[in-house]
């Protein structure tokens, strides 16, 4: 223990904050995270917290920590999007949970920073699986709109939010209808009138009053007002080809909406319209079977097919039990898919980068994170195999350069009851 340390804690001070270490993974298999094929026999240098290099023939500069790579692979940290990281501990305890207000008069102006934990153990396990940065999203609760989400690095310290306010969320489709009244024609209302409102607010000065009818808050309405001028982007929930269709359509009337799409099952049969666009998905791939009317064509192709005609796709939508950690098996599944005759997958760097830079990038952090780039933040995994495999794990993990604790909760767990010592167990044990 450093000198440091043990005086903070003597102090009773809460411990000093680690330091980006300079450290240079060699001779292992390199995955850049841009959508290229894995290198092998490479490099990874990071300095200062940055990347500073990344592939084959670089060379280890004097005095840098080397980890031999050796048997292993090195990925840029998993970015996960659309998550509830943070927001909830015991889903069946109400009073641990800030997914979602059903019952508050606010719900554009929600914000989740405030909620944001990152002491949870949700936050540790997807750590100890090798995801390092995520967006996370509040739930809908009485409106359509379920609020402002952030971006958040999962790094064991107490400064994890990257981007607060980053984007809002809104839900469409069968979810939506029900929440606005019964039907999409009432979904499609209220957002196109909440849209309305929010640009009237703008427009105003800071203490003029508002006219005529008006049925958003005035905190709602100016939240939604960054998203009208595109400075905040809109997230929004659908999955029928017609209801995606009925979301491009918005931009003829708000040409500056910033659209992300999240679910999009239906999304292949309408990929040229989203690719022209220019609009992104963030899907789950699993998503293959005809789960309610809006999903009647769900197919694991989805995501392929999204892809081959040239929109910009993510693996995400991890919540409850389906959690960031398992976004490699989600992504290997794709690879899997080129094998089988008549579907469509992705290439291995295509899936990898479907899980780390791809989601970096429509989170805004495109360059920055996601990618072993020169200057990109120090978010590096090694792994002891083909991470796109599920018998592979993480050893280690580093976040702006800084080596992780991988342990947590469910870890110690599993290692106190691996070879469990029955001598002393409780009365209640004793047959």
């Amino acid at each position: 223990m450093s000198r440091r340390l043990i005086l903070a804690v003597l102090l009773g001070a809460a411990p000093l904050p680690a330091f980006a270490q300079d450290f240079a993974i060699t001779n292992a298999t390199v995955a850049i995270g841009d959508g290229g094929a894995p290198v092998e026999h490479g490099t990874v240098v990071v300095r200062a917290g940055k990347v500073v290099a990344a592939g084959a023939g670089i060379a280890v500069p004097a005095g840098v920590q080397t980890v031999d790579g050796t048997g292993k692979w090195v990925t840029p940290g998993l970015f996960s999007a659309v998550t509830d990281l943070g927001l909830w501990d015991v889903g069946a305890v109400e009073e641990s949970n800030d997914l979602e207000a059903d019952k508050s008069p606010f719900n554009a102006a929600l914000d989740v920073v405030p909620a944001l934990n990152p002491s949870s153990e949700h936050i540790a396990v997807s750590r100890e699986g090798g995801v390092t940065r995520a967006s996370v999203t509040p739930v809908n609760g009485g409106s359509i709109f379920a609020g402002q989400g952030a971006v958040i690095d999962l790094g064991a310290d107490a400064s994890l939010v990257m981007k607060p306010r980053a984007f809002q969320y809104v839900e469409l489709g069968e979810a939506g209808g029900r929440l606005a009244g019964g039907s999409r024609v009432a979904a499609h209302t209220a957002l196109r009138n909440a849209l309305r409102e929010a640009r009237e607010v703008a427009a105003l000065a800071p203490a003029a009053q508002r006219q005529g009818d008006v049925l958003l808050t005035r905190a709602d309405a100016l939240a939604l007002a960054k998203v009208v001028d595109g400075t905040q982007a809109l997230y929004v929930g659908v999955e029928r080809a017609a209801d995606i269709r009925s979301v491009l359509a918005l931009k003829g009337e708000f040409p500056k909406l910033d659209l992300v799409l999240v679910g999009a099952t239906e999304g292949w049969l309408v990929a040229p319209e989203i690719a022209a666009a220019r609009v992104p998905v963030i899907t789950m791939p699993m998503r293959d079977l005809p789960a309610s009317f809006e999903t009647l064509a769900a197919t694991m192709s989805n995501v392929g097919r999204l892809k081959k005609a040239g929109v910009k796709v993510a693996i995400g939508m991890f919540s409850g039990s389906d959690q960031p950690r398992y976004a490699p098996q989600q992504a290997g599944n794709l690879v899997a898919l080129t094998k089988i005759p008549g579907a469509a997958g992705l290439s291995w760097g295509e899936a990898l980068a479907a899980i780390t830079s791809v989601p970096a990038e429509i989170s805004g952090f495109g360059g920055k994170a996601g990618v072993l780039a020169p200057g990109a933040v120090g978010d590096v995994v090694l792994w002891d195999g083909d991470p796109l495999e599920v018998s592979s794990a993480p050893v280690e993990v580093w976040i702006d350069g800084v080596k992780q604790p991988l342990g947590n909760h469910q870890s110690r767990l599993r290692e106190r009851y691996k070879d469990l010592d029955e001598t002393y167990q409780p009365k209640a044990y004793d047959w």
